[in-house]
């Protein structure tokens, strides 16, 4: 696990040794262990490495006997012991014990398909030194980010999109094209970035530049093939069989590894056969939040701590009251993007906690995803039944919806909240009501708070049409694995346990793992309204019926909570109209509005707020160019 970064120049000039050396400073929290580069002519990349697997010998960049190949990689790749058993019985030589040394010699016997024997999460640069060819590549799922600068003198990637802001004549500017689909999402999607003059390379994806040519093509695609040949039982059997080879396959570590627990249905499966495989008790972490009701939602902590005992984990659990406004600056230069997504701060501190014991950690992140775990894939469930009902009681519950209060930090109001988001809903065709679902603020909305019409691609009808005409179900599950997966979740993720160098694993989207889930018929993957049916009946003799059937609960913060409560004066500071005018981004009337809305309960703008906040809060870092703990300084001033 590491951060990579390099350069490639059309105009034939040498990359020089200074200009890979201050991309890597920048990322040194992805790498503390190590450090290197290999630069041949025009071409140059480097790494910064946190040693996980080989951890004396496996120093990159890593080259074949002739020294013709050269190698970065950014990740793991599971199945590298039976890929190097099988290169070895061909005649192919190894200089170390490194798992990404494969790679190297799998592109030399089967060229850029090699990438399709991987089994793993990684962003990688090669070299082929007699072709004079790049090849960089991303792991299909998106776990490992990757992002992409180009111009008419060069082509610069990293692991990270500060790294590229260290190159001569690169600037942070704010791409407008990608404001209306981050204020819809909540987050930025591939390729879209929100520096201008960058781009995320999408999952599944390899770039290669020779003769000074660029190629980009994608080499997976989730399958789009429902299988009805089996019973439930067997599809019972075949998901506990490939779960519990993905998370075997996962545990490999020359350092000592532990797992998040939140108790709920992901994590625990994961703990359950993490202890299966194990010689000796598995390290857990959970975290819950101080306070009252809204702080109470979010601590999961008995249920983690049950599951630890059923286990008999190593568990460590810590409640916090984190100091926000001291860490967004931090977080937010971390994750190089803004984010709506609170479960960033979750996640880094949680991570910082583990870290104190363990270098690698699992997730059961992804498992609602191909599971089906959402609540919104219910709405097709729901509609057809609401839609049964007598003309007169559907206008009239419509009617009321739009007068019920929202907010998701109370029992009551989230129940509400949820009701309204389901009645505004029940007129739209499947995929509006997926998008009504899960957008942070809708077209018109955006629009009006838009202060210039900057619209650019639509992420979410781009995924829909890659994916194909399958069934309701199967279609929110793959625009998610397209878009909120890799872009949200897996992205900080990937940023906030990186920060605290933690290399984090999430074995249930094994591509394996995933293909299978694809094909099983929505009927079984979801049961009388029972989301995750087939996942849980494939750990229901592993797991008690209070874990397996709790009511489901994000892995974010109360924030909605504290912007109304003691955050309050940093909201009205950071998006006072004076600020907004400043910007030149939005109107100020709008954001007014939605503040006042969300303080009096008439919508729920957690979402929506936190997207603006963070989006002035990157602006003072990038944009502006201060320091994050200046900033931090700033915004505590404002609550003094």
């Amino acid at each position: 696990m590491c951060g990579i970064h390099g350069l490639y120049r059309f105009d034939g000039q040498r990359v020089t040794p200074d200009l890979l050396s201050a991309m890597g400073n920048i990322t040194r929290h992805r790498g503390p262990d190590d450090e290197g580069m290999h630069i041949d002519g025009a071409c140059g990349f480097a790494m910064r490495r946190l040693s996980i697997i080989d951890l004396a010998g496996g120093h990159q960049p890593l080259s074949n006997q002739d020294e013709t190949l050269w190698l970065v990689c950014n990740g793991e790749i599971y199945n590298y012991r039976e890929l190097r058993n099988e290169l070895l019985a061909k005649g192919h030589v190894f200089k170390t014990g490194s798992d990404s040394e494969v790679m190297l010699h799998l592109y030399a016997e089967e060229g850029d398909a090699f990438v399709q024997r991987l089994n793993g999460m990684f962003d990688f640069a090669l070299w082929d030194a007699r072709r004079r060819r790049l090849l960089i590549g991303r792991d299909r799922i998106g776990v490992k980010p990757l992002y992409v600068m180009q111009d008419s003198q060069r082509l610069a990637f990293a692991t990270e999109a500060k790294a590229l802001l260290a190159l001569p004549g690169v600037t942070a500017e704010l791409d407008r094209s990608v404001l209306a689909s981050y204020l819809q999402l909540g987050y930025v999607a591939a390729p879209g970035c929100i520096f201008k003059g960058m781009r995320k390379l999408p999952p599944a994806t390899l770039l290669a530049i020779e003769d000074g040519q660029i190629r980009e093509w994608r080499y997976w695609q989730l399958p789009d093939r429902i299988d009805t040949t089996l019973t439930e039982a067997e599809w019972v059997s075949s998901v506990r069989t490939q779960l519990e080879k993905s998370v075997s396959m996962q545990m490999v570590s020359d350092v000592p590894i532990g797992a998040f627990l939140s108790g709920g249905v992901d994590s625990s499966a994961v703990v359950g056969m993490m202890a299966k495989h194990a010689d000796q008790p598995i390290r857990t972490y959970a975290i819950g939040f101080e306070g009252g009701e809204a702080e109470a939602l979010y601590n999961e902590l008995p249920y983690a701590r049950q599951v630890s005992e059923l286990f008999g984990t190593q568990h460590r659990e810590i409640m916090v009251k984190p100091d926000v406004v001291g860490l967004l600056p931090k977080l937010i230069w971390h994750m190089d993007e803004p984010i709506a997504d609170t479960a960033f701060i979750t996640t880094f501190l949680v991570s910082e906690f583990a870290r104190q014991d363990v270098k690698v950690i699992l997730s059961g992140a992804g498992g609602d995803e191909i599971a089906a775990g959402y609540r919104r894939y219910l709405g097709g469930h729901y509609a057809e039944r609401f839609q049964a009902l007598p003309v007169w009681v559907r206008r009239s519950a419509s009617y009321a919806a739009k007068h019920l209060p929202a907010d998701r930090h109370s029992g009551l109001l989230n129940t509400l909240r949820l009701a309204k988001s389901f009645l505004a809903s029940t007129e739209f065709g499947p995929d509006e009501r997926y998008r009504s679902y899960l957008q942070v603020l809708g077209r018109e909305a955006v629009a009006a708070m838009l202060l210039h019409d900057t619209a650019g691609p639509d992420p979410l009808q781009a995924a829909f049409d890659r994916v194909g005409k399958c069934d309701e179900l199967h279609r929110m599950c793959a625009v998610d694995l397209e878009t909120q997966l890799p872009d949200d979740i897996l992205l900080l993720t990937d940023k906030m346990s990186m920060a605290v160098s933690l290399e984090c694993r999430v074995p249930l989207l094994d591509h394996e793992l995933v293909e299978l889930m694809a094909a099983i018929p929505s009927a079984i993957k979801i049961r009388d309204g029972r989301l995750k049916h087939i996942l849980k009946l494939s750990v229901s003799d592993m797991l008690p019926a209070e874990i397996l059937d709790r009511k489901k609960r994000g892995f974010g913060t109360p924030m909605g909570a504290w912007l109304k409560r003691e955050l309050a004066p940093l909201l009205q500071r950071l998006l006072s109209p004076e600020v907004i005018r400043t910007r030149g981004l939005f109107r100020s009337d709008a954001i007014q509005q939605l503040m006042a809305d969300h303080a009096s309960n008439r919508v729920d703008g957690t979402e929506a707020l936190i997207a603006l906040l963070n989006l002035e809060v990157w602006s003072r870092i990038y944009l502006d160019r201060r320091e994050p703990a200046d900033v931090a300084d700033e915004l505590k001033s404002y609550l003094a």
